[in-house]
């Protein structure tokens, strides 16, 4: 404490910390204006998109690298004008600045999947998978949608039983159990597809 009293007696020293100090309460000053853009948003997202994009443009206007913004723009873009190309740029720049922005990977692995990119798909899932604290029971769904999307049902329930095993939300739970339904429901039509296409094919030679 006595070198603290002592460093402001010198002129130099003391203008140093009155000016950091002055840096710090700008730069807190800046990001609280900047989350309670990125908090309005989120707030007014889907119901009210005309303030949701307002509040997003202004966002990105103080600090066009946060990725909760670009998160969100991808997400408006992706769910509600399904511009996807748009929409995997906004994910993609977010990821660039931030590659541990956890709530990036979900939405920008289901734009890939609605756009057909399906090893773009798998490859980020993967890696989605080895990030600390990532929500493991979100990305396990998203690789059951994809498996499911590209008819590997076996391999979808695969993935949907693990995504249970991570689980230990509630809310998660009716959403596992409908999926799980739908995968089972296409499964066996896909076994029914396959017979009666085997009998015709029989029924023709004969």
């Amino acid at each position: 404490m006595l070198s603290l009293f002592r460093s402001f007696k010198n002129p130099v020293t003391f203008n140093v910390i009155v000016k950091a100090g002055y840096e710090c309460y700008v730069l807190e000053n800046f990001m609280n204006l900047v989350n309670k853009y990125v908090l309005q948003a989120l707030d007014n997202y889907p119901m009210y998109l005309e303030e949701t994009m307002e509040s997003l443009s202004y966002a990105l206007s103080y600090d066009e690298s946060n990725t909760m913004a670009l998160c969100l723009m991808g997400r408006v873009h992706a769910e509600q004008l399904l511009d996807y190309e748009q929409a995997k740029r906004y994910f993609q720049e977010a990821l660039v600045h931030n590659v541990q922005a956890l709530e990036v990977y979900p939405y920008f692995i289901q734009t890939l999947i609605d756009m057909g990119e399906y090893e773009a798909a798998k490859k980020t899932i993967k890696f989605a998978l080895t990030l600390p604290a990532m929500p493991l029971t979100g990305i396990w769904i998203k690789k059951a949608l994809l498996f499911e999307k590209m008819r590997k049902y076996k391999k979808a329930l695969k993935a949907l039983k693990k995504a249970k095993l991570e689980n230990v939300d509630l809310d998660f739970s009716s959403s596992l159990k409908s999926i799980e339904e739908r995968i089972k429901g296409k499964q066996e039509i896909s076994k029914g597809s396959g017979k009666n296409s085997k009998k015709e094919s029989n029924t023709a030679h004969k």
